[in-house]
């Protein structure tokens, strides 16, 4: 057993690596930088933490999945294995405390949102910190080719020069070859060095319908395929409608998107691999992070805007390796759509001139100023305030951020946090002198470990009932003691955040890179064409289509999906026509016994040509004689 054997299994409890997993991984620890291509579903996050734990030191993770950061944060601390995260919306003091646990402690593990990465205090931390690895994960983002890139990874680059002789592992499940290696050139590797696990599925079956009733379709695939599903849509009313639309009809679904708190997210989630809800009518925002093994089929009802996004959540299907299915259904309103995005997907450049003035005023930065800062950002109320198409203004944000003016951040869930700035012989001067508020702060101190060294999260509601009181109560005694500067307390909120990432310009310095506006225009119209392609195109396999888009040619037809089916079909039908005229050809001036006829027939196999002459002589087109010879009636 190797080492990195004994430490997956000491940890994780499995006694072998998938497939290519452990080539990465000695790739890694020979001081290689290694560039891994697994599917969804692969096993990410095992081909990183695993060198970390072999190495000295802290291994820092580059992610812009802001909730499966915190994912993983906390399945590491379950295994006693100690991690932090550091990303925007914590206060200067949660990153200070974090990076002093990274310098002091024994963290293995710093995940770091990717527009952390340029700011003056996490530079000068690290060059405290004894980096033994830089993970980057979803590498696809530091490319202009790829579908998803983000300016902020570009400073992946500046940071290698505080770690000579680190390696750099970046993983990722979805890039074309052309992606693959420009990864490999942003990221400054010594040499190319990529691992690829094979794009084909053997056991997920692509079909594509062009239907004009998809809800009555879906009904019929729920239906008739057993087992638990995931409905794939493009807006968040639509997860609701048809998740309705099955309870309806007598089928267990529930719907999932980006705008349901955490707790609703999380609860929806466990329902589902639990086995209590069967279908879940998701946005794109479902699945990051998702491993439930047994999922045997997943339903496209719109049309993705790439193959890439289309792959990694079909490839949620089938991962116990049974057969599932991976439907995509489309119609000429959806390619429509498709085409429509192009333009609302890149807008005229003074349009995104008056979405960035806008924004710079109504978060009231002046000219000059903002650098650096996170702002809470509420995308519908900014729209709104300004009557924008929000189609048009997402994009307009989105290419300012390929620019690197500003990053916008996911949506995020942060706790409620305390803190006491007080020591325990202030403290209790303090509730001598306010008898009110003793029991209360003896029953944060009661229930929460810590809290004078770190901010630490705390649950009003919790804190109510063993009070038996109401949450408002309670809020209004730690803003009680927060203006007595007892405690810093930070309430829970939910937003996203904008960064400026340069200082705010005039209208004449804001300029556009024609490799970020018209070249990335042109690749988007390259990703469309292609989805289009996909849909459209009945005569060549489904699985080969997508493993040929992400650089492999030399795989067969898969045989089962629906233009595999189709072609059999005809094959088959063209087939029984060369049988049939040929068995009247053969027994024209003779009799023959079944063996010797299957033998003289040159078309189509043993099988088939059996199969036509029982017909045949079901049809009395052919007779068989007392002998057990056939012969022409």
């Amino acid at each position: 057993m190797s080492v990195f054997t004994e430490i997956l299994e000491k940890y994780w409890g499995y006694k072998s690596f998938r497939p290519l997993q452990e080539d990465i991984i000695k790739s890694v620890c020979e001081g290689n930088d290694t560039l891994g291509l697994l599917p969804t579903g692969g096993g990410k996050s095992i081909i990183f933490q695993v060198p970390a734990l072999y190495f000295d030191g802290v291994c820092i993770v580059v992610t812009p999945l802001v909730a499966l950061m915190k994912d993983q944060v906390e399945n590491l601390r379950r295994r006693n294995i100690n991690a932090v995260a550091v990303y925007s919306g914590l206060t200067s003091e949660e990153m200070r405390i974090a990076f002093d646990a990274c310098q002091f402690g024994n963290v293995k593990f710093l995940y770091l949102s990717p527009e952390r990465l340029g700011t003056e205090l996490f530079l000068e931390r690290l060059k405290t910190l004894k980096v033994s690895l830089l993970a980057i994960d979803e590498a696809h983002c530091i490319s202009q080719w790829g579908y998803d890139f983000r300016p902020s990874y570009l400073r992946i680059a500046d940071v290698r020069r505080f770690l000579p002789g680190v390696p750099v592992l970046a993983l990722t499940a979805t890039a074309t070859p052309e992606v693959a290696d420009d990864i490999q050139e942003k990221l400054l590797f010594d040499k190319k060095n990529c691992f690829r696990k094979s794009f084909y599925r053997k056991n997920l079956v692509y079909i594509v319908r062009k239907v004009e009733d998809k809800y009555n379709y879906l009904l019929k695939i729920a239906k008739k395929q057993p087992g638990t599903g995931v409905v794939y849509v493009r807006n968040r009313k639509k997860t609701r409608e048809i998740a309705s639309f099955l309870q309806k009809n007598g089928i267990s679904a529930e719907y999932f998107h980006a705008g349901l708190t955490s707790e609703y997210k999380d609860f929806r989630q466990q329902q589902w691999k639990n086995g209590n809800i069967r279908i879940i009518c998701a946005t794109n925002a479902f699945g990051m992070g998702i491993d439930k093994p047994d999922v045997r089929f997943v339903v496209h009802i719109d049309t993705p805007d790439s193959l890439e996004a289309y792959f990694q959540e079909a490839g949620r299907g089938g991962r116990d390796e049974k057969t599932a299915y991976a439907v995509l259904l489309y119609n000429n309103e959806d390619i429509a759509n498709l085409k429509r995005n192009l333009t609302n997907s890149f807008p005229e450049k003074s349009y995104i001139k008056k979405v960035y003035n806008a924004l710079g005023n109504y978060l009231q930065i002046p000219i000059g100023g903002g650098k650096s800062r996170p702002f809470d950002f509420n995308l519908s109320l900014f729209v709104s305030h300004y009557d924008l198409n929000p189609l048009q203004a997402v994009s307009a944000l989105k290419i300012l951020q390929r620019n690197g003016y500003i990053e916008l951040t996911d949506e995020i869930f942060t706790h409620s946090k305390v803190k006491f700035i007080v020591d325990r012989n202030e403290l209790y001067r303090f509730q001598v002198a306010k008898a009110k508020l003793d029991p209360f702060i003896k029953l944060l101190l009661r229930n929460y470990t810590g809290i004078f060294s770190n901010y630490t999260d705390i649950d009003e509601k919790m804190l109510a009932n063993y009070a038996q009181t109401t949450p408002e109560v309670i809020y209004d005694m730690l803003k009680q003691l927060s203006s007595a500067n007892i405690l810093n307390y930070i309430p829970q909120k939910r937003t996203p955040y904008i960064i400026f990432t340069e200082e705010r310009l005039d209208d004449k310095s804001l300029i556009f890179s024609k490799e970020s506006y018209e070249f990335l225009k042109d690749k988007y119209s390259q990703r469309i064409n292609s989805v289009i392609k996909y849909c459209t195109n009945n005569y060549k396999c489904r699985s080969r289509q997508l493993t040929e888009y992400f650089g492999e040619n030399n795989l067969n037809d898969c045989g089962e999906c629906d233009v595999c089916r189709a072609n059999n079909k005809r094959a088959e039908d063209n087939n029984y026509d060369l049988i049939y005229d040929c068995i009247l050809k053969t027994l024209a001036n003779q009799t023959l016994d079944l063996e010797t006829l299957v033998k003289e027939v040159n078309f189509g196999n043993e099988s088939q040509v059996d199969s036509v002459v029982r017909e045949m002589a079901q049809d009395n087109i052919i007779s068989l004689d007392s002998d057990g010879k056939y012969h022409v009636v």
